[in-house]
């Protein structure tokens, strides 16, 4: 076959992606002819090569948006680049329901190193890394193209805040962690604070969960967990030339920035 039945049979079975050395093992001819092919194809809107030797196949459904979401190619995609991923902050937030943010990129967190964002024509990705990558607090849901990985509420409300400094700043995720907290359960928390390290985001969650009013048992197993082990003060909103100075709230954050949800 060639590469257009190619990709046919790909649509026919629900797979909106290939890889260029999937697609050369299963057609006919020279690379050369395959590569022109794959241009042609490309020229007419109906692929984009989304990173090299990896495409996403655009659909009619998806033609006018030029871009596929993030869920039906971002399973196979990390499988091709053997890493580790998950749809993360926003993107993840609005598979929970924490749909405030009307974002149009798409945000994945990988294992070290980072990989370059993605922007090209209506397609926007961007990556974010983690030196303490555990499985936890990973979820799988199931999209038209199988499942995918996804961060759970509580582990989707940690990395909101320890982030927020390239996200706009706590204010801008602040109504997401609101919405996010109606999803948040016991066992999501317990099982975050079985393995999350960053004692200061966890300050910060605590703190923010008082702040929103949210369920005193959620505040007081965070708490329990910060106070076997020893805690500093911290900023809200962390700023590298400011220090945080007197606190007077027992999460000891020093509130360096005036809260405004605009929910």
């Amino acid at each position: 076959m060639n590469a257009k039945e190619y990709i046919r049979y790909l649509l026919s079975i629900e797979n909106y992606s290939f890889s260029l050395d999937e697609i050369a093992k299963e057609t006919a001819g020279s690379s050369n002819s395959l590569k022109f092919e794959l241009l042609r194809l490309s020229e007419k809107g109906e692929i984009v090569n989304l990173r090299k030797g990896f495409y996403l196949i655009i659909t009619p459904r998806y033609s006018s948006a030029k871009k596929l979401p993030i869920q039906l190619y971002c399973e196979k995609l990390f499988k091709y680049l053997n890493r580790n991923y998950y749809v993360s902050l926003f993107s993840a937030a609005k598979f929970h329901g924490a749909s405030h943010q009307q974002v149009q990129r798409d945000y994945l967190i990988t294992e070290q190193p980072k990989f370059n964002d993605i922007s090209k024509k209506n397609i926007d990705i961007r990556f974010f890394t983690t030196r303490n990558w555990a499985d936890k607090n990973i979820q799988q849901k199931k999209s038209d193209a199988g499942v995918f990985k996804i961060s759970s509420p509580a582990l989707t409300i940690v990395d909101l805040i320890h982030y927020q400094t390239k996200l706009g700043g706590i204010n801008r995720v602040l109504a997401t962690i609101e919405e996010l907290t109606e999803e948040l359960t016991k066992h999501d928390l317990a099982e975050l604070l079985s393995w999350y390290p960053n004692k200061s985001t966890l300050q910060r969650f605590g703190f923010l969960l008082e702040e929103l009013g949210a369920e005193e048992e959620f505040r007081e197993m965070i708490y329990s967990e910060l106070k076997v082990k020893n805690f500093f003060p911290v900023l809200l909103s962390p700023k590298s030339k400011e220090k945080p100075g007197a606190v007077d709230n027992r999460w000891k954050v020093d509130v360096n920035v005036k809260l405004e949800s605009d929910l």
